[in-house]
């Protein structure tokens, strides 16, 4: 328990001077916690408020999202809120995000796949949503030594999870499949960028067709720039 919560408690019983004495604290330091009780009672209902709004938001992610693209989905809701409060509330409630980890090669380039050009250049930041997307396929391993193939596609802009596919192969339907995902979200991509690596599954004939349909513009990194689709997603 708090110590001057403590005090405030007993104070009628033995007296704020003995209390503080006991338990070493300064009367001051009891005094001050004491005025400023108000202010973080406000605080603490506006903690829970958010806290409530957070549980939404991870809900509605299927819990994969973390404190950076949770505090990005509140901004875009209009509250004026920090990484760091997010964080911490999410601590506090026992929530996180779904931690990636790659420990599988999922970049295979097709050597004889058609050039696509870099429409990004590295500029992994967008002024409007639905514009610039990006792509990647992420392993993540299971129990018993099995894994699964999460693809996504992401908002360079909101950095929102516009579109995602999960699947136990890496085969070109993965990626079309996570594509018609983010189209179906946003009702439209056409005259959106997607910027990718040069893995067989996004040079493949069925993702540049499903690009063409979705009136998307298709970009890719430089061969072996496995950083140039890793923008900081996780969390």
């Amino acid at each position: 328990m708090n110590r001057c919560q403590f005090v405030e408690d007993h104070q009628r019983r033995y007296g704020v001077k003995r209390l503080c004495r006991i338990l070493g604290i300064a009367r001051s330091s009891f005094y001050h916690w004491r005025r400023s009780a108000p202010l973080r009672a406000a605080r603490q209902a506006a903690d829970a408020q958010l806290a409530a709004r957070i549980r939404v938001i991870h809900r509605a992610s299927d819990g994969t999202y973390g404190a950076p693209r949770i505090t990005a989905e509140l901004r875009e809701d209009g509250e004026r809120v920090n990484h760091e409060r997010v964080a911490r509330i999410m601590q506090a409630i026992g929530l996180a995000g779904l931690r990636l980890r790659r420990k599988h090669r999922t970049t295979i380039p097709d050597p004889a796949a058609a050039k696509v050009p870099d429409l990004i250049g590295r500029n992994f930041t967008a002024d409007e949503v639905n514009r610039k997307y990006v792509g990647d396929i992420t392993c993540l391993p299971l129990a018993g030594g099995t894994f699964r193939y999460l693809a996504t596609v992401i908002d360079l802009c909101s950095r929102r999870l516009a579109g995602w596919a999960i699947a136990d192969h890496m085969r070109a339907d993965l990626v079309v499949d996570a594509l018609k995902a983010a189209e179906r979200t946003r009702g439209s991509l056409a005259g959106a960028v997607m910027h990718t690596d040069h893995g067989a599954q996004y040079c493949s004939r069925a993702f540049a067709n499903a690009c063409r349909q979705a009136g998307v513009t298709q970009s890719m990194s430089a061969i072996g720039s496995s950083a140039d689709t890793d923008f900081g997603s996780s969390g």
